[in-house]
């Protein structure tokens, strides 16, 4: 396809709500996966350290 503006490039010829809306969509999920994860492995190791520390005193 050839446009001729960009203006022209950014409607996409009517369905640029759709394509750039996808590409933000997406972009923000690719961003946020790290996040999510660094998140939930520190939760795992508190909860685990937790469990650490409730057996030491069980067994003192």
């Amino acid at each position: 396809m050839n446009w001729g503006s960009a203006g022209e490039f950014l409607a996409m010829g009517g369905y640029g709500l759709y394509v750039w809306g996808s590409f933000g969509v997406c972009a923000l999920a690719l961003a946020m996966e790290p996040i999510l994860v660094r998140k939930r492995r520190s939760d795992i190791l508190r909860s685990l350290r937790r469990e650490r520390m409730a057996e030491e005193m069980e067994t003192q």
